[in-house]
């Protein structure tokens, strides 16, 4: 991956003296502790070390506790003792607590007057592409205001959708519970046969849907879903989602195998951009906090899905086939059993982030490129991008990854395997 013009390194300013604080937004996941724990030993050995540093505050709940008058909604970190730390960056979901707050320029100069009262000069936000946008209006607002002010953006989102990145920390932890799992519904699938309906998270972006396929142990070969392994089909939100397309690719493979595993991520849409979950939604349906339907929440999709295939494959005067659904919601983000790769590149992030704080260094999103690829020797590093080039945007599956209508390709498989770490080899009589 060639790291793209923002990524130049910018003009060096004077090092500022003051306090720091960081914060955890959005949903939580196996390994955004490690990056909080990146960013305070990357604090003491720099910036702390030096003595520009003071303190290292802990934002609670994220920008909220910034917000708060006085102290009140921060932890101090300085002296935070190391073997507790680690413990801390060992432990999945946001040790910090989270938010799902997406502040508007009014919100950003509520976060910009609590850096004034606290003496912050230093902002670390872990979190998507709403993170980085508060740290983009937040940097801009400091700077009208004459006010000093670093920020920085340290990635992280299961969904996998965050631009100028190989790939974000959270996901490879996701994809591999979402492969271990689909591993394991596959014998389950097998043993008794009938269909089975998994809804996986992903509104917008079908990354952790495809990381199905890895459960398959190989990438696929063969246009016919029936001559795949488990998962047969999986279907993502890049690719326009068609109910009789959907309803002759189960028939399909039911009518030779007996059985159909089918892996579709929560946000599948049809050709004219509408989500399927809302459609087959019994009511309105509750709005999550950015006005979207929350569709994590409720198994509307896999039920509606589920009932659509009974329907369909129930011969007249017959028996309906056996279908069950599964939507695996929240439990995909904190299990903990995080992917290697995942919890060292974690912790690089928000370790880098605090280097580049040390080196002058005004604003930036850290980003992660992959620097090789070949089997057993995957590597990466750390990179700088504008906080513009990540804020708002939203990275999607791209072509080369998708395989016709209800699959992913080898290109996929070759790109996601590396980042799930070892898996258990099943075998069958």
């Amino acid at each position: 991956m060639v790291p793209p013009a923002t990524k130049g390194t910018p003009s060096v300013p004077d090092l500022l003296s003051g306090n720091a604080v960081i914060g955890q937004s959005g949903g939580p996941t196996a390994v955004i502790n490690q990056s909080l724990a990146g960013a305070v030993e990357g604090l003491r050995a720099g910036l702390a070390a030096s003595g520009q540093v003071k303190r290292i505050l802990g934002m609670r709940h994220g920008v909220r506790g910034l917000i708060k008058p006085g102290t009140e909604g921060l932890t101090d970190l300085t002296s935070l003792d190391k073997a507790k730390l680690e413990a801390i960056a060992r432990t999945p979901s946001a040790a910090l607590g989270s938010t799902r707050d997406k502040p508007d320029e009014a919100y950003c100069g509520k976060i910009l007057d609590g850096c004034r009262r606290n003496d912050i000069r230093y902002l670390f936000y872990i979190g998507g592409n709403d993170s980085a946008d508060t740290c983009r209006i937040v940097s801009e607002q400091a700077a009208q205001a004459g006010y000093e002010l670093r920020c920085f953006h340290v990635p992280k989102t299961i969904d996998n959708d965050l631009l100028e990145n190989d790939h974000t920390p959270g996901f490879p932890s996701a994809a591999r519970y979402v492969t271990l799992a689909l591993m394991g519904d596959a014998l389950d699938n097998a043993s008794l046969g009938g269909i089975k309906i998994n809804v996986i998270m992903g509104r917008n972006a079908g990354f952790l849907a495809a990381a199905s396929s890895l459960a398959r142990g190989q990438a696929a070969t063969g246009a016919d879903p029936a001559d795949r392994p488990a998962p047969h089909l999986i279907y993502v939100p890049e690719v326009p989602f068609s109910t009789d397309g959907f309803l002759a690719d189960v028939e399909t493979v039911y009518a030779k195998l007996g059985r159909c595993q089918i892996a579709v991520s929560e946000g599948i849409r049809d050709a004219a951009a509408a989500e399927i979950g809302p459609k087959l939604m019994r009511g309105a349906g509750e709005l999550d906090a950015h006005g979207n339907v929350q569709l994590s929440g409720s198994g509307a999709l896999g039920d509606g899905l589920a009932d659509l295939v009974k329907s369909a494959l129930t011969p007249k005067g017959g028996k309906a086939p056996r279908v069950r659904a599964d939507t695996f919601g929240y439990i995909q983000r904190c299990w903990p059993h995080a992917s290697p790769v995942d919890i060292a590149e974690a912790r690089a992030v928000g370790r880098y982030a605090a280097e580049l704080a040390a080196k002058g260094d005004a604003a930036a999103s850290v980003i992660i490129v992959r620097r090789s690829n070949a089997p057993g020797a995957y590597a990466s590093d750390c990179a700088r991008a504008d906080l513009s080039a990540v804020a708002r945007r939203t990275r999607h599956v791209p072509a080369e990854f998708i395989s016709g209508t209800n699959d992913v390709s080898a290109a996929f498989h070759d790109y996601c395997r590396p980042l799930v770490g070892d898996l258990p080899k099943m075998e069958r009589l």
